[in-house]
């Protein structure tokens, strides 16, 4: 090989390789820092960009896509000394390359350790089931502070979530028993207020039932005065009848007087409640002849019926 065709071959690999670092192809999703003899200036965003060989070089190649930082588990101490361990998650994007490029060293490693620093302070300014029940609220503190202190580095930090806060096993079982013993509480509150409120409403039936029983025998006893009311009134009626009678020298009324008195005599003396067999001398002739004096005092009070009635005056129609 002859000298002419090895500075052919030279000068082709040269070419090739000034070739390479003057065109540049940038990705979607990426932006690439230019600089010129080692300082910034200015950014390639993606598409097809020229450069100047050996004045100019690719510096930084920055992702600017949404990225997704695991925050590994740590140990918090919360308020009320509880050791807990803690994890999580970080989504972030580069908003401006020039800053995440020249503005901080190791990203990555910077946010990680504001995200986790953060969370220390937060879930320590709180109580153990504070830190449990008010995740939502945790992660929207550790938010805003994160994403103030990366916003010089041209960051977004767009979420943080805090993936599992776990306490020691034996705050764990004392939970889990504080927890039963919650429920079993709750249960025989439940339990009692329903023999409670089982007793209220037998007491109220109860009440209930006497008022209506009470109404009842008022009921019954307002219609059987009435009745014997009615029953007096009728007895003095007929014992009017009976003394006008006898006044008038009517001998059937005392019969009828007599008679009445002595069947209700026998009656009562009947349905007594020790005696079992009654045996008494009884005249036959007297009770019949009591009987037809009766029936003599019906008919007279038949025939003076009329008698009254025409003596009773007339309308003038």
């Amino acid at each position: 090989m002859d000298m002419g065709t090895l500075l052919a071959l030279v000068l082709l690999v040269a070419g090739i390789v000034v070739l390479s670092k003057a065109v540049r192809m940038v990705p979607q999703g990426y932006q690439w820092t230019v600089e010129a003899f080692g300082k910034y200036t200015h950014t390639m965003n993606p598409g097809l960009h020229f450069l100047i060989p050996i004045y100019q070089s690719v510096g930084r190649k920055i992702n600017m896509m949404e990225q997704v930082l695991e925050v590994p588990s740590q140990d918090v101490i919360t308020k009320d000394n509880a050791v807990v361990k803690v994890d999580g998650v970080v989504y972030f994007q580069v908003l401006n390359a020039a800053k995440a490029a020249y503005e901080v060293a190791q990203l990555e490693v910077a946010t990680l350790n504001l995200v986790m620093t953060n969370i220390r302070t937060s879930i320590g300014s709180m109580d153990l089931d504070e830190s449990l029940s008010r995740r939502d609220e945790i992660n929207a503190k550790v938010l805003v502070a994160v994403d103030q202190a990366t916003h010089p580095w041209g960051l977004k930090v767009n979420r943080i979530e805090l993936k599992d806060i776990a306490p020691p096993r034996d705050l764990i079982e004392a939970m889990a028993r504080q927890m039963k013993a919650e429920r079993e509480k709750r249960a025989n509150i439940l339990e009692a207020e329903g023999f409670r409120q089982a007793e209220i409403l037998k007491a109220e039936g109860e009440k209930q039932s006497t008022i209506l029983e009470a109404e009842g025998e008022r009921e019954a006893a307002f219609r059987e005065a009435e009745a014997r009311e009615r029953l007096a009134e009728a007895e003095a009626n007929a014992t009017r009848v009976v003394s006008d009678a006898i006044s008038q020298g009517n001998v059937h009324a005392i019969n009828y007087f007599v008679a009445q008195k002595y069947i209700e005599a026998f009656k009562a003396l009947a349905e007594a409640p020790n005696q079992k067999f009654v045996m008494m001398p009884m005249e036959s002739a007297g009770m019949i002849g009591s009987l037809g004096g009766i029936a003599e005092l019906a008919k007279q009070a038949l025939a003076d019926a009329p008698g009254r009635a025409s003596h009773l005056p007339r309308s003038g129609g």
